[in-house]
């Protein structure tokens, strides 16, 4: 068993918290992680109180937390007194400023995790009253910035020492076996946060053939790029994009924006049908770059059981 500052302050059995994928992390995958000893988060994403409310039921009585792209939760602002309602084991913000929403997380005595892309948003995060901070590097799957994992969590780490030292640290971006838990409690942080390899299980919400695509890719494979936001209508902040497997539609469109701008009604019909469909050839497939960590799609207690266990194994072989 690996104790740090994490699992005592939240009464886990391994320093792992799962992460709130938006649409691939339902209840049943949250449930899952929580009930293996880790902390487990619905995503709540874009914003659907009726999908958050069955998710919720999904999770049953497993105590867990739930997710929320800032910028679009202001749009929704009631969502989070829908999730509050339901004393989760903590709300996760990122993607835009978690200040309008801290104090009320805050006041309901609920944990507040500030996942962050570079050093000033850390200690904007600070400020704020985030109770964890997430360091994510660019290597994650799905949406964030260009710092590295290797550098960034290190740096936030110092900063916290610094200025907040009961505020914990988790490393998130490119984590998805031991290696990467360990490497990262060497880095200074308290636990991890893991996204592409739960996204990868049995329980998470993900189409099969998005699954076989990314067990057949490795990081080389992936790339960042706005590409898939233009085509569903997101209008997500110019400095985050999104890391994904590159296919034809990325191929076609990726180095001509204003191209598939001006293409978008016709562009984002064939998306969205392809995504409903599977077809990978046009629908991205999100994952980050331990893509060639992804060798099967397993329970998530067992993808968790296994990382915990290499991380033992390699700690205690750095002791010897």
């Amino acid at each position: 068993m690996i104790e740090t500052r994490l699992t005592e302050r939240f009464g886990l059995r391994h320093p792992v918290i799962q992460a709130p994928m938006a649409f691939a992390a339902g209840g049943e995958l949250a449930a899952a992680v929580t009930r293996a000893g880790g902390l487990g988060l619905i995503g709540g994403g874009y914003g659907d109180a009726d999908w958050i409310g069955a998710q919720f039921e999904a999770a049953g009585n497993q105590k867990v937390g739930c997710g929320f792209i800032t910028w679009s939760l202001a749009r929704q602002p009631g969502l989070l007194d829908q999730v509050l309602a339901r004393a989760p084991a903590a709300v996760f913000l990122s993607f835009g400023d978690p200040a309008p929403f801290a104090r009320p997380v805050k006041d309901a005595g609920v944990p507040l995790i500030c996942q962050v892309q570079t050093r000033r948003d850390a200690a904007h995060a600070i400020d704020v009253g985030a109770d964890v901070i997430v360091a994510q590097g660019a290597e994650a799957g799905g949406h964030g910035e260009a710092r590295a994992t290797m550098t960034l969590v290190p740096e936030v780490a110092d900063l916290i020492a610094a200025r907040a030292p009961e505020v914990l640290l988790c490393a998130a971006g490119g984590i998805g076996d031991g290696r990467g838990l360990a490497a990262s409690l060497m880095l200074g942080a308290d636990g991890v946060l893991v996204g592409s390899r739960f996204w990868a299980s049995e329980e998470a919400l993900v189409h099969p053939n998005m699954l076989e695509a990314a067990v057949a890719a490795t990081g080389d494979d992936t790339i960042r790029s706005s590409v898939m936001d233009i085509a569903r209508g997101l209008d997500w902040p110019a400095r985050y994009t999104a890391r994904v497997l590159k296919n034809d539609f990325t191929d076609t469109w990726h180095h001509r924006l204003d191209d598939l701008r001006a293409n978008a009604a016709r562009e984002s019909a064939r998306w969205s049908a392809a995504w409903k469909a599977g077809d990978v050839s046009v629908a991205n497939t999100f994952v980050g770059e331990v893509a060639a960590f992804i060798d099967g799609i397993e329970p998530a207690a067992e993808i968790l059981e296994r990382m915990v266990a290499e991380a033992e194994m390699r700690m205690r072989a750095l002791t010897r």
